[in-house]
């Protein structure tokens, strides 16, 4: 039995091991918050039972745990030589820090292999019916809410460490890879990303990895793909050009998948 309240009780007791003066802090609890409300209510309008929505918000809740060590050592967010899935379920599951979030073993498997694979290219194989469910659910609930966070977030605050001027994107070039990946309707493989607006086209082409179609209406009833390409102004002729015809080919992608 998940008990929700015990889990929301250990996830507060968990962040406060932790500074919360440190940049980047307060974006992961927010975020985290919103992905447990993305997570119940795919999971709601799936009609799935009480005790799979009770799971799919645990999994979000536990999801991002690692970034908060992240922060905590480099001081920033870094995909390519942190794992903080990996890390995430090491804490949880070699730690046993999963007790104080769930004292039943019965789903601790499930758990795992969600966040493992919340943040991976693509879900490993071999997964079974149920842990591929949760997988899927954790990946749109996080995807969903990282383009808000794209949104509303300042330039430094998003990229710690990395870009924190809006005109390195305005004059941002594209790499053919990033832009070519995009073209066969793929995901962007985080080792391709080079210049800044491959990170911001990475986020935009999370659309192609998106499972259910109550993600994709919340995408298109807010525009975000728009709002996010218009975040910048391209002074850059060719990449001016690339970027509308990545809002074509997604926007064309988003409406197959909410009709």
């Amino acid at each position: 039995m998940i008990d929700l309240q015990r889990v929301k009780k250990s996830f507060k007791e968990f962040i406060n091991n932790y500074n919360y003066q440190d940049p980047g802090f307060n974006l992961k609890v927010v975020h985290t918050m919103h992905v447990v409300e993305n997570a119940k209510s795919i999971a709601e309008h799936m009609q799935l039972s009480d005790e799979d929505i009770a799971l799919a918000q645990l999994i979000a809740y536990l999801h991002d745990i690692g970034r908060f060590e992240e922060l905590k050592t480099i001081k920033g967010f870094d995909s390519v030589r942190n794992d903080h899935a990996l890390y995430a379920s090491k804490i949880l599951f070699d730690d046993n820090l999963i007790r104080n979030f769930i004292l039943d073993d019965l789903y601790d498997n499930i758990i795992k292999k969600a966040i493992e694979n919340h943040n991976k290219l693509n879900i490993e194989s071999g997964l079974n019916e149920k842990e591929l469910l949760h997988a899927k659910i954790i990946r749109d609930a996080d995807k969903l809410d990282i383009f808000r966070v794209k949104i509303d977030e300042s330039i430094e605050e998003l990229f710690l460490g990395k870009f924190s001027k809006i005109e390195e994107f305005n004059d941002s070039l594209i790499s053919d890879n990033v832009y070519n990946s995009v073209l066969k309707r793929k995901c962007v493989d985080i080792h391709d990303r080079v210049y800044p607006l491959d990170y911001w086209i990475c986020i935009l082409a999370f659309v192609f990895d998106l499972n259910f179609k109550e993600t994709f209406d919340v995408i298109k009833d807010n525009n975000y793909v728009g709002i996010l390409i218009d975040k910048f102004k391209y002074t850059n002729k060719v990449t001016s050009e690339r970027m509308e015809n990545i809002r074509s080919i997604i926007n064309e992608y988003v409406r197959e998948k909410t009709n």
